[in-house]
Order: structure tokens, then sequence, then C-alpha cells
């Protein structure tokens, strides 16, 4: 079983002058200083948290020990809950990037672990199977880093009945942005190219796939009603090795863009054959696969100019409700302990620890129905924005169990030797700085 606990043998070890800084900017939400004798009289309260980090979506996870570390730093003298000081405690558990497993070690975790609350990150292959076993078993779990509708659509009895026959959820709660929010952001970047407005989607078959290219909410008629055309060869499997089908099929439908949500070595493979066959498109929006920068110098220089959705920066202007940080002071945290470049998970991963510790320290008691409620109530500034459940701006089946977070678009940029994302339309967040405009890929 992968499972481990955080301790201070914590693979990437975190400037310690740092977050002791922002943690004693936070003292009033955090107790620091000496430890309360509440700690030994209380029992620890336990967070399992589920990700991916091994596996094809191990991308996604590279973050996590160094977020890991972050929280221990910023929680070693425990929470305040009511009058006492309690000691946190955080079980980790990798899915290996396998629905089955994630479901697996998610009940380990409920079971045997007898944790208080679930946090779960990335993808709906992780996410969905862990926030379902929640539900089941009656605790709470806060979900992030996977579109609202493949989590919240992917995990009903009926997911094609449509509105009428779907049901919110009693234990689980998610944060991010929706298809609706990509699609806008896709279709604002491609505006900024002169094309041909013919589109190619690359869609697996996977809860991402199969709800980016539904016909009802996902791109087909969004870019119908933008004019665009789109060219749908139909669903694959991940981990393909031959995408001459689909390279074909662009093709003869002259697509000037190429957009989808993609594993990372898929993509790698995809846009090596499209080169070598003599495709290449003057725009690629692609999802999931070049998050990154590791997926991105895959590529060499051949990733330069490819686009996708972009949800946390440094530029981010948001802070840490847990240790007062900055997105940049966070980002630049990760670099320094790491040597590695920031990604975006970082933000999400952070902030689902901030919001884990607001609704410890504003539940009445660990009950679960308690802490449902008190998740329900959030509001909360947060390191990758606000977050509320229960919002307007949400169809009002999915309102009660989703908060939104902005999303903007990117570009990749090679220079001196590295690759860069570079935000290059905002008009879906205009509160989030551009650094520059959508060019062609060369």
């Amino acid at each position: 079983m992968n499972s481990s606990r955080i301790s201070s043998a914590d693979r990437h070890s975190i400037n310690r002058r740092t977050l002791l800084k922002y943690s004693a900017a936070t003292g009033a939400a955090l107790s620091v200083g000496l430890k309360s004798p509440a700690i030994a009289q209380t029992r620890a309260i336990k967070l399992g948290y589920v990700s991916p980090l091994t596996g094809p979506l191990a991308a996604f996870a590279e973050a996590d020990n160094f977020i890991l570390a972050n929280f221990k730093e910023a929680t070693k003298a425990g929470i305040k809950v009511g009058n006492a000081t309690v000691p946190v405690e955080v079980i980790v558990k990798d899915s290996q990037s396998n629905p089955n497993r994630a479901a697996e070690v998610a009940k380990d975790l409920i079971v045997q672990d007898k944790i208080d609350l679930m946090l779960v990150a990335s993808t709906p292959e992780t996410t969905n199977p862990v926030s379902t076993q929640c539900e089941i078993e009656e605790v709470p779990c806060i979900s992030t880093v996977a579109p609202w509708q493949p989590w919240f659509i992917g995990r009903q009895e009926n997911p094609g009945g449509g509105p009428p026959a779907w049901k919110g959820f009693n234990y689980t709660y998610h944060f991010f942005w929706g298809l609706e929010d990509v699609i806008a952001v896709f279709t604002n970047m491609w505006s900024q190219v002169a094309t041909n407005k013919s589109v190619g989607g690359l869609f697996p078959n996977d809860g991402d796939g199969n709800a980016w290219g539904d016909k009802v909410v996902g791109f087909p008629p969004a870019l119908d009603k933008g004019g665009y055309k789109l060219t749908d060869p139909g669903r694959y499997q991940n981990l393909t090795d031959n995408f001459s089908a689909q390279i074909g099929a662009f093709k003869s439908a002259n697509c000037e863009i190429v957009t989808g949500v993609v594993l990372p070595p898929d993509f790698t493979t995809f846009w090596k054959q499209s080169l070598q066959q003599g495709f290449k498109p003057k725009v690629a929006s692609i999802g999931k696969a070049i998050l990154f920068p590791v997926a991105v110098e895959a590529l060499g220089k051949d990733g330069h100019n490819l686009s996708s959705e972009v949800w946390w920066t440094p530029n981010h202007p948001f802070k840490s409700s847990l240790t007062g940080m900055s997105a940049k002071d966070l980002a630049g945290a990760y670099e320094s302990a790491t040597k590695r470049q920031w990604t975006q998970p970082i933000g999400f991963v952070h902030a689902l620890f901030e919001v884990a510790v607001d609704v410890l320290k504003r539940a009445p008691d660990r009950d679960g129905k308690a802490i449902t409620t008190t998740i329900a109530a959030t509001n909360l500034d947060t390191v990758v924005g606000k977050l509320q459940w229960g919002s307007s701006s949400l169809p009002p089946f999915a309102a009660k169990n989703v908060a939104k977070t902005p999303l903007v678009g990117g570009q990749w940029r090679f220079k001196d030797g590295k690759y860069d994302i570079v935000i290059t339309d905002n008009r879906t967040a205009p509160a989030i700085p551009v650094g520059g405009k959508m060019e062609p890929i060369a």
C-alpha cells in the first residue's frame, strides 16, 4: 500500500525562515508559538489526501511533497479549534493514476485510518472515485483540479439524463473552473489569430474526454455557435501509440486549429507524429497535456507557441489564507526548495489545505454532517482566489457542490533555453494580468 505520513524526512525541504515569516504574519489564523498542553490531550485531526503520485498523471502531483512540507510547517503547533489547540496529521495515498486504485485507497483512509476529512486532487480519474467513495461512506470530501462538469455529471447515476435527472451530493464539494470557462478561454485566444475556423478535436475515452466532446455540455455546441467547424474522429484509448487516423482526419478537413484534453505522454506522441506527417496547425490549444514545463520540454523546440488553459501562475493577484504568502512567494519558495520551475497545481493543492484548515477551525465538532455543513458555508480568500459554494454563477443543480475559480489562457514561449507560459487572454478574468498576444505556430 503506497501511503505516507508527513515527517521530518520529507524529500524536499523548504526555506524554514521564509515559512516562519509568513506563519508569524498569520498568527491569528494559526496557533503558533509554544505548544499547548491541549495537543497532548486532544486526538489529532486526520486528513486523508489522494493524488496521482505515480503513473501517467504524475506531473499533476509533482509539487505535492513541497506543498505537504509547507503545510506541516504552517500547522506544526496545531490549529485552534474552539478553545483547544489540536494537532493535524495528513495521511497520503497514491492513486497510481488508476481510478480503481483511487477508490481502494480512499476506502482504506476512511475505514482503516478513520480520517475526519478527505482531500483529493488531479483529474476526474482521481477525484471522482474518491468523491464517490466518500459519498457512500458519508465522509466529508473536498476536491479540486478537475473541470466541474466531469466531476459532477460524471458521478451521476444517469449522466445522459440531463439536469432533471442529476442530483446534488451531501458530503462532497469541489472547486475549479468549468468547460464553459475553458471553451471561452480557448475561443478568445483563437480569435487573435487569423484561421479558417476548422478545428480538430482530440477527445479520449475517459472522464475528461467524454465531457469535453459531449454534444450537449462540451465543445461541439459552443464551437458550432461560434462559427467553428469541428472535426471529431471519435474517442481513442489513453496511452495509444498511433494517432495516424486522427492526423489524417484533421489534414483532410484542413484543420488550422487543434484542441482537446490529452494525457501528457499522448500529446507528445500526437504532436511528434503530426509534424512527421506534415500536419502543423496554426493554433494548438490543449487541455491537461501541456500544463507543465516538463511536458512541453519533452517536445524540444517544437513546443513553442502551443497554448493551454492557465489556472494559476506567480502573477495571479492572490495570497494564502494559511501562510500569507502571495502566489509569487509560493512559486518562488517552490523553485528555491526544489530547483524546478513552478507548476500550476501548486496553487490549487495549497488552496485545498487552506480550505481544510478554515473548515476545521469553524466546524462545531468532528461529526461528518457538521463538517460538510461548514464546508458549504465557506467564504475564503485563497491563493487561487475567493472560494465560496452556492454561487449564482453556476447552474442551480451544481451550485451547492461546486465553487468556481478564475481561468485565463496562455502560450508557451521558448526563450533562453527554457519554456515560460505567457498569459495571452484574460477576458474571462481581467484581474489577472496579460503578458503578451497570441502568435501563430511558426
